[in-house]
């Protein structure tokens, strides 16, 4: 069986990050991009971090430019992006894509695992939020305009599993 502990991914400053060093921990993983409506949503994702991090939560971004051109910087300046404006201290990854021909594996899995909307397996926008629980499996997955704040009961929900 699957799990998000059999993936890997490239941290933002290009170095593999095996996931099974948060084996034990939940994750939210999240599509990010700095130029989106949505994009005020790292200052909630970040307070996530910083509630639920020492109970065994971590906020994994990923960015992505397949919506709108919305991440078209590089990786660097995506990650000072993110710190001076939000002041992002959660691990986020190398930019990725996640639909079509270039999916990375995990977001493959991710939208296998818990399709959208009618079943669909494609992520539609930023921000697009999947909570994994402590056993590596995807517990659910959330629309852009499910802002971080909402989250906190399933996140609660996974962290006491």
């Amino acid at each position: 069986m699957t799990t998000v502990y059999d993936f890997e991914a490239l941290s933002i400053d290009g170095k593999p990050v095996a996931l099974k060093k948060f084996k034990g921990k939940a994750l939210l993983i999240v599509n990010t991009a700095s130029a989106c409506g949505f994009t005020p949503q790292f200052a909630g994702l970040e307070k996530l971090h910083e509630t639920y991090g020492p109970h065994g939560l971590v906020v994994l971004g990923f960015p992505c430019n397949q919506f709108g051109a919305q991440d078209a910087g590089s990786n660097g300046e995506i990650a000072e992006f993110c710190q001076l404006n939000y002041g992002v201290t959660f691990p986020m990854m190398a930019k990725i894509e996640v639909n079509g021909a270039q999916v990375h594996p995990l977001y493959q899995w991710l939208a296998a695992e818990a399709p959208g909307l009618l079943g669909s397996k494609s992520i539609k926008w930023n921000f697009t939020k999947f909570l994994v629980g402590k056993d590596g499996r995807v517990r659910k997955r959330y629309a852009p305009t499910d802002t971080p704040e909402s989250l906190t009961k399933d996140i609660e929900a996974a962290l006491a599993a």
